[in-house]
């Protein structure tokens, strides 16, 4: 019988890890695209004329988190795609150089949003959409630290600043 139950158990772990591997099939008009499961697709720069792939790839939302001063974002005409393309968008803006817990606190309001999943989160590279998911992960999924530190670092998240902020603003807002 514990024998039964430990390959069931192994049955299941398997099962777990393999709905939540990450995925990074080649999108055109979007850098590092990495997605998990069909709840979210974190990646970098992403040119408005991608926005319609991304809807017919199931997203509800586009949840942008480049400042509208970067190279590339052209935040005006990613907001008039989204809309022609019928996907929710949402400017976050997001300094990953003096990150702000306003815009993680911003950022659980939206993700929480019924309509707004599944989400393609972006920024330039990949690493603040990956940081704000693992936020995510843990204070709304349940997960723990170190699963979701895991899976943000195959979502792209390869910045030991970004990432200690998201470790500090867990421990400060997990209840």
């Amino acid at each position: 019988m514990k024998r039964l139950q430990l390959i069931f158990a192994y049955i299941a772990l398997g099962v777990a890890f393999a709905q939540s591997q990450v995925k990074k099939p080649a999108v055109p008009g979007v850098s590092n695209f990495a997605h998990v499961e069909t709840t979210v697709a974190c990646a970098g720069a992403t040119t408005p004329a991608a926005l319609a792939g991304i809807k017919k790839m199931g997203y509800a939302s586009v949840i942008n988190l480049r400042l509208a001063s970067e190279p590339g974002a052209d935040i005006e005409t990613e907001a008039a795609a989204a809309k022609a393309a019928e996907i929710n968008f949402v400017h976050l803006p997001f300094n990953g150089g003096m990150p702000d817990p306003a815009v993680a606190d911003q950022f659980i309001k939206v993700i929480t949003t019924p309509g707004n999943q599944p989400a393609f989160i972006h920024c330039a590279s990949g690493n603040r959409a990956a940081a704000m998911w693992m936020i995510k992960r843990v204070l709304i999924d349940g997960w723990d630290n170190d699963r979701a530190s895991e899976e943000a670092s195959q979502l792209g998240l390869t910045s030991q600043p970004l990432k200690t902020f998201a470790l500090s603003y867990i421990q400060v807002h997990k209840k």
